[in-house]
């Protein structure tokens, strides 16, 4: 029989083809250090943190990316995101912190199941390390980009 996850009242099956780490996890198939649980959200410590106390917040939904997210699963993981941090930030004394989510295998997805990263940037200077390298905003391009994604968004 099928394993199933819950988006608020209803049920929905858990496809083979969403079968990872993490929906083992949700399962409780694989243990972890769980932090905070409700019908729609699990977060956890990340097994290879960047600093103490690097969690993962994950949706319960198996999906791959946040663009193919339920908008519930979307509000329920905003709703609780901020609240985490700050737990985090209060357990481990850090006062700065990176949240990281990552979309497909070229922007460095490793585990194809939604999830956001809460890494404490430490006084040792542990955490995440970004480069960063900026372009130029060409005034007609982005006019004309900005109008396409607006009008991809209904607005």
């Amino acid at each position: 029989m099928g394993r199933f996850y819950r988006i608020g009242n209803g049920r929905a099956r858990l496809s083979p083809m969403s079968d990872t780490i993490f929906s083992k996890i949700i399962a409780g198939e694989i243990p972890c250090h769980k932090v905070y649980e409700d019908d729609l959200v699990l977060a956890f410590l990340d097994i290879f943190p960047l600093s103490p106390g690097h969690t993962l917040v994950i949706p319960k939904e198996p999906a791959k990316t946040v663009d193919v997210l339920s908008d519930e699963s979307s509000a329920a993981i905003g709703r609780v995101l901020p609240r985490i941090a700050r737990a985090v930030m209060a357990a481990t004394g850090a006062t700065q912190y990176n949240i990281l989510q990552n979309n497909g295998p070229r922007a460095h997805q490793a585990v194809f199941h939604v999830h956001f990263h809460i890494i404490p940037k430490m006084e040792d200077g542990s955490g995440l390390g970004v480069e960063w390298k900026p372009g130029a905003l060409d005034n007609e391009q982005a006019a004309a980009l900005a109008a396409r994604i607006s009008e991809a968004v209904g607005g």
